[in-house]
């Protein structure tokens, strides 16, 4: 298919075809962010629902200054659930620090465990060092996905002084949460995560074994 000009674009995103305006989004990956952002706005309150759900990830990928206040308030306010979790993960694309405060927010005080998690990946990816009592914290939930999250957010984040409450994660029974720990352990050199590397890197799951030879092989390397 031809490049759609930015015209075409616009047009297309009027259609009453929900798949027209989804692959006219698809096309934006082209267009410069200040000429796409207006035309990401058009869909953002769009009647159907992955329609918006695009809209909301390409704001995060294309960054102006209007994208961030938008973001945030989609988080807060927006009534469906995976909206809000769509806002969280790209407010972590974003890569802006003043979106520490709402996903923090977002965390402890929105009831959907998707958005949970999308906030807590969103502040791993922030790297903001300020995000490791709110990730402890969530190493205690209840849902398997946010400890998986937790657990890689403080990997990302680098949080040395959390190895101790990530390490009780070392003998558990859910091969996706050792990979997440072998990964991390990565981020977090000490003597006791290297130790526990090796042992992961026994680990009868081909997955946890390859993540914890990798992460030995990083640390090794610094």
């Amino acid at each position: 298919m031809s490049q759609l000009s930015v015209s075409e674009i616009s047009a297309q995103l009027e259609s009453s075809n929900s798949r027209d305006r989804m692959v006219a989004l698809a096309a934006l990956r082209e267009v410069p962010a200040e000429q796409a952002v207006p035309l990401i706005k058009k869909v953002l309150n769009d009647e159907m629902l992955q329609v918006r759900s695009m809209a909301v990830f390409a704001l995060g990928v294309k960054q102006t200054e209007e994208c961030y206040p938008i973001l945030v308030k989609l988080l807060e306010t927006d009534p469906d659930y995976g909206i809000r979790a769509d806002a969280a993960g790209a407010l972590g694309y974003l890569a802006d620090s003043r979106a520490y405060e709402p996903l923090v927010r977002a965390f402890y005080e929105d009831t959907n465990w998707l958005v949970r998690f999308s906030a807590a990946v969103s502040l791993g990816n922030l790297k903001d060092i300020r995000a490791k009592e709110v990730l402890i914290a969530a190493l205690d939930s209840e849902e398997v996905v946010l400890q998986q999250a937790a657990i890689a957010a403080l990997g990302e984040i680098k949080a040395v002084e959390a190895v101790d409450k990530i390490l009780r994660f070392v003998q558990s029974e859910d091969w996706l949460i050792k990979q997440r720990l072998a990964e991390a352990l990565g981020n977090l050199k000490t003597e006791k995560s290297i130790s526990a590397l090796k042992y992961l890197a026994k680990d009868s799951h081909p997955q946890v074994q390859q993540a914890a030879t990798i992460s030995l092989q990083r640390l090794a390397a610094d």
